[in-house]
């Protein structure tokens, strides 16, 4: 049933079920339901008055009840041959990042024939990841479906293609927005919809352990990649606060739940960070990790963040820590550098706009 009070104003945002529902209640048949998500998803058309199958007084109440595009691009940066990034601005003016990664690279290390988009689900964050600049200015809210929805509708405009995999590694914690996630994952995987296969879409999380469980209810097989950057309780409560809710112990329990309903294999992130934890004694706790829940680790050279004081590891160091891993056995990829020369990191350029405009200080506070 269609959410009149959060979902009503995004036409991307709406399920088949939901614009069934609601035409229905303003007797019209079902049929029109298909055209409308015809129209929105595979004829990718934005204007209600372009419809041209539906009668001009539909057409003009849709008008009237729901915007075509959540979203108005403020800045792109990279090429069309290298990592993009999609500076989006929000109705109520806030910002959010998407970055689109070419066929030739992939979130994972390995070569990718296909193109990514790393999208967002909150605007800012509030999990306070300490060495990540999507909390930097503070926590906002969360996205809505139509929002998460519009950041591929609008990317794929913008770079003239179509968009194969998803991965919700942008700005905020995907599971902290579960209800709009959920929603967002059914319009993009369904027929009807964007029609991306659930293997093709990954969830990352900092370690929320019962929506973790809960996740692995949905009947997608889609993927899960969690944000661990730390083998031990000791070194991840130094940098993820998560940690000190959800302990190692209580994340690894939701991960055997995950297992038990999903076939795909979990994919561990590891961002590097100098003197933090890189020490190959963290490479061999890493490891035991993997093996005792069948997961790959995606090791990621810290990206500098203006305002933070980490720094990432030499190459020496990251290969040393890299061989510690396949020598055990474990499955792992040592990301190239993408995206170091245009404020990659999470968050970094919503940073830079907000502060130019002024507005991060409202932000922060809320």
């Amino acid at each position: 049933m269609v959410d009149r009070t959060k979902t009503l104003n995004s036409a991307a945002g709406l399920t088949l079920d939901d614009w069934t529902s609601l035409l229905k209640s303003e007797g019209h048949p079902n049929f029109r339901s298909r055209q409308i998500v015809e129209w929105i998803f595979d004829k990718r058309i934005s204007d209600f008055s372009q419809m041209t199958n539906l009668g001009q007084p539909l057409r003009e109440w849709l008008a009237a009840q729901f915007t075509a595009s959540d979203l108005e691009t403020v800045m792109v940066t990279g090429s069309k041959d290298s990592t993009r990034k999609f500076l989006f601005r929000l109705a109520d003016k806030r910002l959010i990042e998407t970055v689109l990664i070419p066929a030739n690279q992939s979130m994972f290390g390995e070569k990718s024939d296909r193109r990514t988009l790393c999208v967002s689900s909150q605007v800012g964050c509030a999990y306070d990841c300490k060495f990540c600049a999507s909390g930097l200015a503070g926590f906002t809210r969360n996205l809505t479906a139509g929002e998460i929805i519009s950041q591929v509708l609008s990317v794929e405009q913008e770079a003239g293609e179509r968009v194969q995999n998803i991965v919700f590694m942008g700005m905020g914690e995907p599971l902290a927005n579960f209800r709009n996630l959920s929603q967002a994952l059914e319009i993009l995987n369904a027929p009807w919809g964007i029609n991306i296969g659930a293997r093709r879409m990954t969830v990352s999380t900092s370690g929320l352990a019962p929506q973790i469980e809960k996740l692995a209810q949905i009947p997608m097989q889609i993927r899960l990649a969690i944000s661990l950057h730390g083998a031990t309780n000791e070194v991840r409560d130094q940098i993820m606060p998560v940690n000190k809710k959800y302990p190692l112990e209580r994340l690894f329990q939701a991960l055997e739940v995950w297992r038990e309903n999903k076939k795909q294999k979990i994919t561990f992130e590891y961002i590097l960070i100098e003197g933090v934890n890189d020490g190959l004694d963290q490479a061999k706790f890493l490891a035991n990790r993997c093996r005792s829940v069948n997961a790959k680790v995606n090791l990621i050279p810290y990206n500098t963040v203006e305002g933070l004081q980490w720094k990432r590891p030499s190459v020496n160091q990251q290969k040393a820590f890299l061989q510690v891993l396949i020598e055990a056995g474990v499955q792992a990829t040592l990301r190239h550098e993408k995206g170091h020369d245009i404020a990659a990191a999470c968050g970094q350029l919503r940073l830079q706009e907000e502060t130019k405009e002024g507005t991060i200080a409202e932000a922060a506070i809320k």
